[in-house]
């Protein structure tokens, strides 16, 4: 089906209300339009589905989400013996329409049989994957963008181990999608009758305090806390989000006395009023918690964004200025703190390790190497930390203490297998009281693991390519790379070609080959003669 019919389609549907035809029929004059919305489906992948909300094939809408959940519905199915399932999870963030879709994907379960425990209101993703493994469940499903702008929605999907789907399961989903009709292939039951009748069960306040045990058990040192709690203060935002009341809750029963909320981002808002975007990436974001922190003297800051997965801080300098610490380097703090709390406290396991991703600092493995630590990198993503935790565990090969990657991720504990920032939250908090106890601010001990492990630092650089065209041009550049690789970078010379597509390490000097551990991710890696490391 090609673009125009697929509109065509669509703006014929029965399954359309009168506004939903009336917003197709506006842009029936518009090709551009029709063709950005309709040009492909949007694409199932480990992550699941993440766009623009709107109607169309390449938008998120009501539509694509039962489209979605069908073919969940059956990988789930065929995936378990004799049909017999242990129901699913779902829980869904504050963005608009995130509870409705989230009905929508709970109704098509109950369709087709599959159990649901559905989440009362707004709930951190990482409590989400919590109760998977909390309650021995066969999957998950997550209505977030994460912190994406307020115009983008999102449907993440889980398996029975509480982390993200793995690719052979996203793969079937994806599969079933392309043969599954978006329309007529929906089983879809009336929720509020499936409620009624048990299929869809609410739960809520029982499955917060359950997971909150969990939380405050990853307290390393809660006397040290308490030893400065008279004088520490710290601000806290939720940016509007879903860490708006379990990361406050977390952080006072760890001992924090004096916590500064950022009223105007404590209400759960889907528009992000006070934010240009949700996301503890970006400093301008942190500007109202920035005003708190100077009127009341407080030198740290911590934000979540609305799905409470990634977290973020700012600290204040010697300059009295607040600065935003990247994640790269919030990572080799809470790393530094962890080896040393964990040591302190006697609970260090006999063979540690460390999971970072292939694009996150080699600092954090200098951190490792001088602790006697081991630390293994994975593809970007949680679901590949997770996969690797679960394997080197099970077979006792070690024992993960953290994990983590450089977009403000971090993951803690056995009881999640996803990034979790109201578990990173506390942890930070205790790292910073304990700095504070020794007359230091997080910027002092930055600092100081710079004498300690050398001096690292680090740049992102997103470029964005929307739609088809920006799909094309992606796989261009990086074939061109391949083609024509480059011999130096910024004048200096290149060393060594790391290509994680076909797992290959190449040494330009003598081209001899090598096979890397991983493979099957377009990642190029240039590591140059001065040490510089660029990955595209």
């Amino acid at each position: 089906m090609d673009t125009m019919q697929a509109y065509e389609s669509w703006r014929h549907s029965p399954a359309l209300s009168e506004d939903e035809r009336c917003e197709l029929d506006r842009i029936a004059e518009d090709k551009k339009e029709i063709e950005s919305r309709f040009f492909s489906r949007l694409s199932f992948g480990t992550a699941g589905l993440r766009g623009i909300m709107g109607l169309g094939l390449y938008r998120m809408n009501r539509y694509v989400i039962r489209h979605a959940t069908q073919a969940f519905a059956e990988v789930i199915l065929e995936a378990c013996a004799e049909g017999r399932t242990a129901g699913i999870a779902i829980c869904y963030d504050c963005r608009i329409g995130s509870r409705e879709f989230a009905e929508d994907a709970a109704a098509v379960m109950a369709a087709n049989g599959i159990s649901v425990r559905i989440f009362e209101s707004p709930r951190p993703t990482p409590e989400l994957s919590f109760a998977i493994r909390e309650y021995a469940l066969d999957a998950g499903i997550n209505i977030t963008a994460s912190h994406n702008p307020k115009e983008y929605n999102g449907y993440k999907v889980y398996w029975a181990d509480g982390a993200q789907l793995p690719p052979l399961h996203a793969d079937a989903i994806s599969r079933k999608m392309e043969v599954l009709d978006v329309f007529a292939s929906v089983r879809m039951t009336d929720y509020d009758a499936a409620v009624k009748s048990g299929l869809i069960a609410i739960v809520g306040d029982e499955t917060d305090a359950l997971f909150l045990d969990n939380v405050l058990a990853q307290a390393n040192d809660p006397g040290v806390v308490h030893a400065v709690a008279d004088t520490f203060k710290m601000v806290f935002t939720p940016f509007h989000g879903t860490g708006y009341r379990l990361v406050p809750e977390a952080l006072k029963r760890l001992g924090i006395k004096h916590l500064l909320c950022v009223k105007e981002q404590m209400e759960l808002d889907g528009t992000f009023p006070t934010v240009k975007s949700p996301n503890p990436e970006n400093p301008e974001g942190f500007y109202l918690a920035v005003k708190l922190a100077a009127e009341n003297g407080a030198a740290f800051i911590l934000g979540t964004d609305p799905d409470a997965d990634r977290v973020g801080i700012m600290v204040r300098d010697k300059n009295g200025e607040y600065i935003t610490i990247s994640g790269n380097k919030t990572g080799v703090l809470l790393l530094d703190y962890l080896i040393g709390a964990k040591k302190r406290a006697g609970v260090m396991p006999d063979k540690p390790v460390v999971l970072k991703t292939i694009v996150t600092t080699e600092m954090a493995r200098r951190v490792c190497e001088q602790n006697g630590v081991r630390c293994i990198d994975t593809f970007t993503g949680f679901k590949f930390m997770a996969e690797k935790k679960n394997e080197l565990e099970e077979r006792g090969a070690g024992k993960v203490i953290f994990s983590y990657e450089e977009s403000y991720g971090y993951m803690l504990g056995d009881y999640v297998r996803d990034k979790d920032a109201v578990t990173a939250a506390l942890v930070l908090a205790e790292m910073a009281a304990w700095y504070a106890h020794q007359n230091m601010t997080l910027y002092d001990a930055l600092e100081s693991l710079y004498d300690k492990y050398g001096c690292y630092n680090e740049k992102t650089m997103s470029l964005m390519m929307p739609g088809m065209e920006g799909l094309d041009k992606m796989k261009r550049l990086m074939a061109d790379l391949r083609g024509n690789p480059p011999g130096e970078i910024d004048g200096v010379p290149v060393r060594v070609v790391k290509d994680y597509l076909d797992g290959t390490s190449r040494d330009t000097a003598t081209g001899v080959k090598s096979a890397l551990e991983l493979s099957g991710s377009d990642v190029l890696r240039y590591e140059t003669v001065d040490g510089t490391v660029l990955l595209i």
